[in-house]
């Protein structure tokens, strides 16, 4: 080997100082690497909603939390405008989205947020807290860092304190008036008895002939009149009403139909059209026939007040619901069953403005003396009150109104005679499981069933029936097809007949019959039993299942 020469060893020394400058190159490039993962497995794996739009609003980036978030995927949604597909396609947003980026640029260090309606792929709407960062490139807004948080829940958790705040405030109101108007009505009865009662004496110790006759029989029947008023009032102040009789809303209807309160109305409204659609399965509610009559009359009477001289129609309808969470409406309505007595009509519907006042006494666009005492929707609000029941209202200005009352259900039924007749058809000593989520529902099918001679195990989740019957049989299971937050009927029977492929079961539910419920019947559930259900229509399913 000959020795190294000055020019050999320039040679290596730029040969390694050009590996050096490569090493080195790679090792920066590996750590920017390393450096863009760190940041992109942060970005991508934040709790947060991360995304950047151009200065157009099309979107470049969508992070996998906002794709989970929003229900799109990356592909479907880089490229596409946020306006029309995360956020309503508005004239309003369109304008916001503009005047965005210009403040942005006019402003880039002011920290920037907004809180903004939005909407998912599904179509539902959420609302997102918004904050805004802007990415310059030569002096122009090239594109908007957006980071959002999901508000909605707190969002809603705000509206429901008002309404409640609005609803403890309208009852609060409606008791001190309750409390008055009971008050002046004991001393107005008072004053009335000899209004209503003198007369029959005076005119029995005058000829028939004699000219004060019709005027004394004038002040008796305004007398009866101002006592129908005083009457009004006392139902208004819920004193001594008595909601012990079992009762069905259909007879109250069809009683109502043969009155003379409703024969009167169709005089004086001949193009007020009166329509029924009775649920002939309707399930009996406890209550008071005389005020629960009352109330409809008062109803279809301010329907047809709704309508005047216009043509309409006047729809009475019932049906009876199971409500498996609580329901927000005009009021907030408990989770439970309930028969329901709705009245709509095709008038001219309530104001916002009115709305909140419709059931306060003398409160009313009418006028007095022409259409009644002002008092009858505050009588319809204590009788719903006195059956605990609730009032829920749908109404839009020039399209009419439909009034809901809800009347919790009762299983007893109009005689014992007729009870202890059914339940001789459907008794039995088989097992039974009962598969529900809500405590009440369990209660009432294991006593009804109990009643019925069968033996009853409760259970609360489609995983514990699973569990139990892993180690245990029984003649039939009854499951409930929603619950939550586990598994639901179908499911549940789905790994149930994994075990035991010919468990005889029904499936109940206060929804109507989905299509899960369908391919539940199509795996061997047998009779599909719709909530609230009766000791009779319980009995007969549970017979059927078991006999067929």
């Amino acid at each position: 080997m000959r020795p190294l020469t000055q020019t050999d060893i320039n040679l290596l020394t730029g040969i390694a100082s050009q590996m050096a400058i490569s090493i080195i190159n790679a090792i920066s490039y590996q750590i920017l690497l390393e450096s863009e993962k760190k940041y992109r497995d942060l970005v991508e794996n934040a709790h947060s909603i991360i995304l950047q739009m151009d200065k157009n609003g099309r979107i470049t980036f969508f992070n996998e939390f906002a794709q989970r978030f929003f229900g799109y995927t990356e592909k479907e949604i880089i490229g596409k405008s946020v306006i029309g597909t995360i956020v309503p396609d508005t004239t309003e947003n369109r304008a916001g989205l503009g005047k965005l980026i210009e403040d942005l640029a006019l402003n880039p260090d002011r920290h920037t947020v907004s809180e903004n309606k939005g909407i998912l792929k599904n179509g539902d709407t959420v609302w997102i807290a918004w904050t805004y960062k802007p990415i310059f490139e030569e002096e122009s807004v090239k594109e908007v860092l957006c980071i959002g948080s999901d508000v909605t829940k707190l969002r809603l958790a705000e509206q429901e304190k008002k309404n409640l705040e609005a609803q403890l405030q309208r009852a609060q109101k409606m008791e001190a008036l309750g409390r008055l108007a009971g008050g002046v009505a004991h001393d107005l009865n008072n004053i009335l008895t000899g209004i209503v009662s003198y007369p029959d004496l005076l005119l029995m110790q005058i000829p028939e002939d004699s000219t004060l006759r019709k005027p004394i029989l004038a002040i008796q029947k305004s007398g009866e009149k101002a006592a129908a008023v005083v009457q009004d009032l006392l139902t208004m102040a819920r004193r001594g009403v008595s909601v012990s009789e079992v009762v069905n809303l259909n007879d109250i209807v069809k009683e109502y139909l043969k009155s003379p309160e409703y024969k009167r109305l169709v005089q004086d409204y001949p193009d007020a059209v009166v329509e029924t659609d009775l649920n002939p399965e309707l399930v009996n509610i406890l209550g008071s026939p005389v005020h629960l009559s009352k109330t409809l009359m008062n109803l279809v009477l301010n329907a047809a007040e709704a309508m005047g001289s216009l043509k309409g129609k006047i729809t009475i309808s019932t049906k009876s619901i199971c409500l498996e969470k609580q329901k927000e409406g005009y009021e907030s309505i408990k989770e439970g069953e309930y028969s329901v007595l709705s009245v709509s009509d095709t008038g001219q519907g309530i104001s916002p403005e009115d709305l909140p006042k419709i059931f306060e006494p003398f409160y009313t666009k009418k006028v007095m003396g022409l259409s009644g005492s002002g008092l009858g929707l505050a009588v319809v609000w204590g009788t719903v009150k006195d059956h605990n029941g609730f009032i829920d209202i749908q109404t839009e200005t020039g399209h009419g109104t439909r009034f809901d009352l809800y009347f919790p259900i009762t299983r007893k039924q109009a005689t014992k005679e007729e009870e202890q007749g059914v339940m001789e058809d459907f008794m039995g000593d088989e097992k039974i499981l009962v598969v529900d989520d809500v405590e009440q529902q369990r209660d009432i099918a294991s006593a009804l069933l109990g009643r019925l001679g069968y033996t009853v195990i409760a259970l609360n989740s489609g995983e514990k029936a699973v569990e139990f019957l892993k180690e245990n049989t029984v003649d039939l299971v009854i499951l409930d097809m929603i619950m939550e937050p586990g598994i639901d009927g179908l499911e549940t029977y789905k790994r149930i007949v994994e075990t035991h492929p010919d468990q005889k079961a029904i499936i109940v539910s206060g929804y109507a019959e989905t299509e899960r419920v369908k391919e539940a019947q199509a795996l061997g559930v047998g009779t599909y039993l719709k909530k609230p259900y009766t000791l009779n229509k319980l009995g007969s399913a549970v017979r059927k299942a078991l006999d067929g």
